[in-house]
């Protein structure tokens, strides 16, 4: 008995799942569909015994039939309805399941903690008014410069995910105050050496064996420890000394936890204060979690070596060598330099202004002509080797340019040394993403008079001149891509290496005679020759077949069969969608004049009875109501699913 009820249940809830999937023309969840099917079920005896009270039970003709339908219809529209309603109220994938529940919970207990823990810090600095959606405005300098401290100290005290985020926040000089921009630039990321049998246990799963295996010589002692990895030097058994860059255990999970925190404060920001909506802090935090993930996978770190090697070939700098057999996501084996870096002090008797010149012209060739460059040159990353040359160290943050963005910041750099705010304002509006609506008059107009206060005769340009002229971007709503204030920041960081390296060295200048002698190689006789050749060869197969198409043209038209064909939708996306939009007319029309007809039955008297109390036309009438109520599902349902 129960077995069989258990059977006829599922036959039903079968039958229906298939029944809806075929009306509505949408597959809908297990669960969903279980409720939908459980409602049919409870109410589909109910509405034919109602039904059967109409009946003669003396009739055994076709009449008990039609009611039996009429019934089925309307269960089965009532479970329809629960669907279509979940579907608009309830979108697929809006609930987690049982599962995903639990471990959400689990995961918001700990974000919860790690949350309390960031603002007990940042309220004991002072900032907890910022938190609240407190929008101070405007301030004294003295005031910014208290601010700009207490966020520094906060900051340090957060841990390293929110010492990344002030390092690359210290390079938006777009986005920030000077004052902002100075303190959060003495942010160190600097961490004691984790304990040598944590760092053992990371070697020994990600080199699926012991160490001695590897290596002839292994130093237990880092060289260097930062919060995401330490650097240990070794051997390897062919003698090669090398340096192992090996990351701290457990600090992917922190630092997921904390950009998930990051991500919130972010939107928390943009929703309540307007300088958030303004600096587009979500989109900030969306890039900054992008590289720190991918700072996080040395084997990333690996390959941008590979491509700054390629890039760095011929120059008179040198980058170490990575050992991708022996590399993996949480360690990294690379070529050991022997030199002094520029952290310390640098060696007497060093030709300080040539080696600041070679720095300079190499970070400027990566950038301008190869399109990849060290977007992080500050002292602990350059080394003076033994050989006199320049080595290149971490290259967790590398920059890249394409073609077309390399040659629209030549050309703005071009033009802002030919003092044209004209060139400029074209050029920069091909650098930045463009809003819909500008002043390009007001922008060439501000362009201008930034030129003409730092780029006249007699006035000393240096790098602060790029934060001014973020700060015109900034005021026209101009948003400075990722790659672009990367650019900025590498130069921004390599002045404050320059400095250190050769006090006086005048980087503007050094800057402008390299663009004077780029251009000059572009535009002597070899480059032209060598532009003129890659044009030509782009353009030969094209030339090759030219001819031949023009000839078969003439001869259509001269014979009068030349003709256009032009094929309307012949993408198939087109297709698809026009397809979609007749399907969505035809199934309203079906509805609607479904129940325009079951309307007018309903209102018919007379006609054939077959019950005491209803007519032949009113029951037809309510079949078509069900069914035109389906229909009109139906299209409310496709609705739903395309907003999606």
């Amino acid at each position: 008995m129960v077995v069989g009820l258990a059977a006829t249940v599922a036959v039903m809830l079968a039958g229906f799942a298939v029944a809806a999937r075929r009306v509505l023309g949408l597959r809908f969840g297990a669960v969903r569909t279980l409720l939908a099917g459980a409602l049919v079920i409870a109410i589909i005896g109910p509405l034919m015994q109602a039904f059967a009270g109409t009946v003669d039970p003396a009739d055994t003709g076709i009449t008990p039939l039609w009611f039996f339908v009429l019934a089925v219809l309307c269960a089965l529209l009532a479970g329809l309805v629960f669907l279509v309603v979940a579907e608009a109220l309830v979108p697929p994938g809006s609930l987690p399941g049982p599962l995903e529940l639990v471990r959400a919970a689990r995961r918001r207990a700990v974000r919860s903690r790690r949350y309390l823990q960031i603002t007990r810090i940042l309220i004991r600095h002072g900032l907890g008014p910022y938190l609240r959606g407190r929008d101070p405005g405007p301030s004294a300098p003295a005031g910014r410069a208290r601010t700009a401290e207490a966020l520094r100290l906060a900051l340090d005290e957060a841990g390293v995910t929110f010492v990344k985020l002030g390092q690359i926040m210290s390079t938006r000089s777009d986005l920030l105050p000077p004052e902002f921009v100075e303190e959060l630039r003495l942010l160190q990321d600097r961490a004691a050496p984790a304990p040598w049998a944590e760092i053992e246990r990371v070697l020994v799963a990600e080199l699926g064996g012991p160490v001695e295996e590897a290596f002839a010589e292994f130093e237990r002692e880092p060289l260097a420890a930062a919060s995401i990895a330490q650097v240990h030097r070794a051997r390897l058994s062919g003698g090669e000394e090398v340096v192992v860059k090996v990351q701290r255990p457990g600090i992917a999970a922190v630092v997921e936890q904390d950009l998930d925190i990051v991500a919130r404060l972010a939107r928390s920001l943009e929703r309540r204060t307007g300088w958030g909506r303004a600096f587009g802090v979500g989109e900030l935090a969306r890039g900054f979690a992008e590289a720190l993930r991918e700072e996080l996978d040395f084997r990333v770190e690996s390959a941008n070596m590979a491509a700054v090697a390629a890039a760095a070939a011929g120059e008179p700098v040198h980058v170490p060598a990575p050992r991708p057999e022996l590399s993996s996501r949480r360690m990294l084996v690379m070529e050991r330099l022997a030199g002094t870096p520029f952290g310390g002090a640098v060696p007497e008797g060093a030709d300080r202004q040539g080696l600041a010149r070679t720095l300079l012209e190499t970070l400027l060739r990566q950038i301008m002509v190869h399109g990849v460059f060290h977007a992080d040159p500050h002292p602990g990353n350059i080394m003076l080797l033994e050989d006199g040359r320049l080595g290149l160290l971490d290259f967790g943050s590398v920059g890249r340019l394409d073609a077309a963005l390399r040659g629209a910041l030549q050309r703005l750099l071009a033009a802002l040394d030919r003092g044209d705010p004209l060139g400029v304002s074209d050029a920069l509006l091909e650098v930045v993403a463009r809003p819909e609506e500008i002043d390009e008059r007001e922008l060439e107009r501000d362009l201008g008079r930034f030129m003409a206060r730092h780029l006249v005769t007699g006035a000393a340009p240096d790098m602060r001149m790029f934060s001014h002229l973020f700060r015109v971007v900034s005021a026209h709503g101009l948003s400075v891509p990722p790659e672009v204030a990367a650019v900025f920041r590498a130069l921004g960081t390599v002045e404050g290496t320059l400095a250190r390296l050769a006090p006086g060295f005048d980087i503007v200048a050094e800057a402008r005679a390299f663009s004077a002698r780029h251009l000059a190689e572009r535009g002597g006789p070899e480059g032209i020759r060598e532009a003129a050749a890659q044009e030509m060869l782009h353009l030969l197969p094209m030339l090759r077949r030219l001819p031949r198409r023009v000839e078969r043209i003439v001869g259509a038209a001269e014979h009068g069969r030349f003709g256009v064909n032009v094929r309307l939708f012949a993408d198939e996306r087109d297709r698809r969608y026009v397809t979609g939009v007749l399907h969505q007319v035809l199934l309203t029309v079906l509805a609607a004049t479904t129940g325009v007809m079951a309307v007018l039955l309903l209102g018919t008297e007379g006609g054939p009875s077959v019950t005491p109390g209803v007519g032949l036309l009113q029951l037809l009438g309510y079949n078509l109501l069900a069914i035109s109520a389906m229909l009109g599902l139906r299209v409310l349902v496709l609705i739903f699913r395309s907003e999606r």
